[in-house]
């Protein structure tokens, strides 16, 4: 799965730290997600597009073979 939470927190001035403060997650949570190490769970995933005012759908995008 791919996503794109670093384009949009990096577009929106936000450091990791700064987007894991407003979403109530680490840091090292952010980093994981952003790099594609750990997949988030739905009310992670759900916080994030909310935050950015998106959709899951525009965040997050399944490889070929998922």
């Amino acid at each position: 799965m791919q996503n794109k939470i670093a384009k949009y927190r990096k577009e929106a001035g936000l450091s990791q730290q700064d987007l894991a403060d407003l979403i109530a997650v680490s840091r090292k949570t952010i980093s994981t997600v952003e790099t594609a190490r750990f997949t988030p769970s739905v009310i992670i995933a759900l916080k994030i597009a909310k935050h950015f005012n998106t959709s899951v759908e525009s965040l997050f995008v399944l490889d070929k073979n998922d």
